[in-house]
């Protein structure tokens, strides 16, 4: 396994950081054991969840993530050995069961909603805790162009608010860094801004989607990775499974998620389906996976900070932490650009 630090922190995290938010939906709390236990054993030391997990949200699964995780902990400890981030959601209608839907960014609720989180995963600090997705209404989960919100933004919690309540929760020792999430290039750089002015505590990282499909990060974003040391932990690398190729041609595979849950269809488009099959033909062509080469591709990002991989089986788990081993020749990053040149974010 390779190793890098969040951020401007000492906290040493893997560079492949294991997904788990299929865990209490379409795996087991005993399928989501054995996850651990292969990934902490492979070096995999950096673990990433929320409390909306379970996907996709839903009351009845609600929290069901954490508390298997947090019941994995309990069973073996090694708390020590992992660095474990989660997140608070924003405002959003299909968010209507967390807190009856008052779910803004403010002292009150970010106390209530991490004091729970560590409950449910029976520890008493978070290496890293991240807003979802912002409280202000702004292009993601899907969105590359920024429509102007006709609603009256004096009722949103104030950043310094936000930083505030983040900056007391690391005082107290419950959350050792904070960080963003589905953030756009202006939220990161207010939220680095006000830290400064105000001497709060300054974000480490950004989790936004990062893979051969979705390339958007890169405008703006990436610039920021570097200069404020604020890196990208890249979440949805194989695009739902899509650039594994399993869905090409019309397949529809058992028990594969967005079989499950047609509401996933950010990479279905015909431009994706093109790109994606011009990957896939690509990976064969250098005797590669496509899924181990739209992985290493991330893995090889200089802004990346972690690549958040996840599975339903162990071997895609076993697979997709393997691409931490393999190095794209020059060749090959060649050929990606010239793909990506002809499908320029078909899945933002």
């Amino acid at each position: 396994m390779q190793y890098t630090t969040l951020g401007h922190t000492d906290i040493k995290i893997s560079r492949i950081c294991l997904g788990t938010m299929t865990w209490g939906e379409q795996n087991s709390q005993a399928e989501g054991f054995a996850q651990m236990d292969y990934a902490l054993d492979r070096g995999v030391n950096f673990w990433d969840t929320a409390e909306l997990y379970s996907v996709p949200p839903k009351a009845q699964t609600y929290g069901a993530t954490e508390t298997i995780i947090g019941n994995w902990f309990a069973k073996h400890g090694r708390r020590n050995e992992v660095v474990l981030a989660s997140k608070i959601a924003g405002p959003a209608e299909f968010v209507e069961h967390i807190r009856n839907g008052q779910t803004r960014f403010n002292k009150k609720t970010i106390e209530s909603a991490l004091d729970a989180s560590l409950q449910r995963l029976q520890t008493d600090y978070l290496d890293l805790y991240q807003l979802h997705w912002p409280e202000r209404p702004t292009n993601f989960f899907g969105k590359l162009g920024f429509d102007y919100p006709e609603q009256d933004s004096t009722n949103l919690t104030p950043i310094e608010e936000t930083l505030a309540a983040l900056s007391e929760q690391v005082e107290k020792g419950k959350i050792r860094s904070i960080g963003l999430s589905n953030e756009t290039a202006w939220g990161t750089m207010k939220f680095i801004q006000i830290a400064e002015k105000m001497g709060l505590e300054k974000i480490v990282s950004v989790q936004n989607p990062y893979s051969l499909l979705n390339r958007s990060y890169e405008v703006g974003l990436s610039e920021i990775a570097h200069q404020e040391n604020v890196g990208l932990l890249a979440y949805s690398p194989l695009a739902f499974g899509v650039l594994s190729g399993k869905y090409l041609n019309n397949q529809w595979p058992e028990g594969a998620r967005i079989t499950l849950f047609s509401r996933f269809d950010r990479y279905f488009n015909e431009q994706a389906d093109s790109a994606t099959q011009a990957y896939v033909d690509l990976a064969k062509e250098h005797n590669l996976s496509p899924a181990t080469m739209a992985l290493a591709y991330v893995n090889s990002r200089p802004f990346v900070t972690s690549n958040i991989i996840g599975a339903t089986t162990m071997d895609q788990l076993k697979e997709n932490i393997a691409s931490i081993e393999v190095a794209l020749n020059h060749e090959l990053l060649e050929q990606l650009e010239q793909i990506h040149q002809r499908y320029t974010y078909p899945s933002p």
